[in-house]
């Protein structure tokens, strides 16, 4: 999980669970050249929405032990880490982390989609928590999305 890693590793850097945002920004771009300071910043966001990170002011704290990530010689993060992605996304890959194979979970939220009537938000949910995967956190981004589509993603008026 290469986010993880690149948000451990200015706090494994600095031997702390706590940085100042700047601090961080700068492990990561002039220390480590890994992003620009805008790219860091935009890292901070994604991290603290995806529940990596929590911001408090100015100072960031990591929600797991960065001492528990190892930080592989050569590594770079790919610059995809700081692309917006959706909570159908989001549940997708918690699937896949957690051994289920990717296009098996696709093909159950697809069924489930269409079997309960839902938006696939919803469905990947539904998916994973009967699955037994933990997924609170990403239940408000799937409801927003839901929300935010205006429709209920089966093209049915019931529901």
């Amino acid at each position: 999980m290469s986010l993880r890693v690149a948000v451990a590793a200015p706090f494994v850097q600095n031997g702390s669970r706590r940085l100042r945002e700047n601090e961080f920004v700068v492990a990561l771009s002039l220390d480590r050249d890994w992003f620009s300071p805008d790219q860091a910043k935009r890292l901070v966001d994604v991290a603290t929405e995806r529940g990596l990170l929590d911001r408090e002011g100015n100072d960031l704290e990591t929600t797991f032990d960065p001492a528990e990530v190892t930080v592989p010689e050569g590594f770079a993060p790919e610059e995809d880490l700081l692309r917006e992605r959706s909570p159908f996304e989001r549940v997708l890959d918690a699937l896949v982390a957690e051994g289920v194979e990717k296009h098996e979970a696709v093909g159950a939220i697809n069924r489930l989609q269409t079997e309960l009537g839902i938006a696939i938000e919803a469905a990947a949910v539904v998916y994973a928590r009967r699955e037994g995967l933990p997924v609170e956190e990403l239940e408000d981004p799937a409801r927003a999305a839901v929300l935010a589509d205006g429709s209920d993603g089966a093209g049915s008026d019931e529901g």
